[in-house]
């Protein structure tokens, strides 16, 4: 809760006049608990999870021959009752485990300094502090997801992941409780490594599903703004990991393409690229 009676008390704090999305965050937040806007996160990552994977499932459903040729496995098309069979089962997890992990995680993000106060952080923090939220990510990321290929944790815990071999943008969170809990570790590390302001944890709560989503969409679209992005992986590079199954031992990077190359995780994937070339 912010320590401010009035506006005007916070620009006396401040020393200066108020910007317009600081009156906004002081209208908004001032009567409200850290954790209230904490818990803002479920609502957050409930409403990207059902409504950004909507345009790939209205074109997998009613545009599929206009688009086949960007689509990564033309020959799977999926119904609408599989589709809204696979937003339940997630949605199933989101209230019985992600909520409850948002929910009892407060004290731990309150105790690395997470915080609420004024002034807002300015564009340039929120974007240093993003890179190295996605970067910590996808290092930690990294190294679990090759773990959870090992057969113990393939065959106990993320087996349940790649019953998509032809993966959808409604199954990226889809997955075992103990995977959704293990994984939640490399989405928290950032912030808790590189403290920030509440709305920059909310933008990259949601920055981190809609990543995520988009890698598996099932297509690879060339005016994607993410191709932009150096290293960054993306739904072709996902894709060949979901398609080859158990037995891939071959990009295991969530987000960026440098630590399965450094690592030596990406043969298999270029082997197959310069196949598919020669073909």
């Amino acid at each position: 809760m912010l320590p401010y009676d009035s506006l005007e008390g916070a620009e006396l704090a401040l020393g200066r006049n108020l910007t317009v999305a600081e009156r906004l965050w002081f209208s908004y937040s001032a009567h409200k608990s850290d954790y209230i806007l904490y818990t803002h996160n479920c609502l957050f990552v409930f409403l990207v999870f059902s409504l950004v994977p909507l345009p790939w499932a209205l074109v997998e459903l009613y545009w599929f021959d206009a688009v086949d040729r960007f689509k990564l496995q033309p020959r799977v098309k999926r119904s609408f009752p599989e589709l809204f069979k696979c937003y339940k089962d997630v949605l199933h997890q989101f209230i019985f485990v992600v909520a409850p992990l948002i929910a009892v995680s407060f004290p731990v993000l309150e105790c690395v300094g997470i915080h609420t106060s004024l002034p807002l952080p300015t564009k340039w923090e929120v974007i240093s502090q993003l890179m190295v939220y996605f970067l910590v990510e996808d290092y930690t990321n990294y190294w679990i997801h090759r773990f959870l290929h090992g057969e113990w944790g393939y065959e106990k815990i993320h087996y349940m992941h790649h019953e998509y071999n032809a993966p959808i943008g409604f199954a990226a969170p889809y997955a075992h409780w103990a995977e959704i809990l293990i994984l939640g570790i490399p989405t928290f590390l950032g912030p808790a490594m590189v403290p920030c302001h509440m709305t920059t944890l909310w933008l990259w709560s949601s920055l981190r599903q809609v990543e995520a989503i988009e890698t598996h969409s099932g297509y690879n679209f060339p005016w994607s703004p993410t191709k932009l992005i150096p290293f960054y992986g993306g739904p072709e590079y996902h894709d060949f990991h979901h398609f080859v199954g158990r037995q891939c031992q071959s990009n295991f990077a969530s987000i960026f393409t440098y630590c399965d190359y450094l690592y030596g995780t990406d043969k298999g994937y270029r082997r197959h690229k310069q196949a598919v070339k020669k073909a």
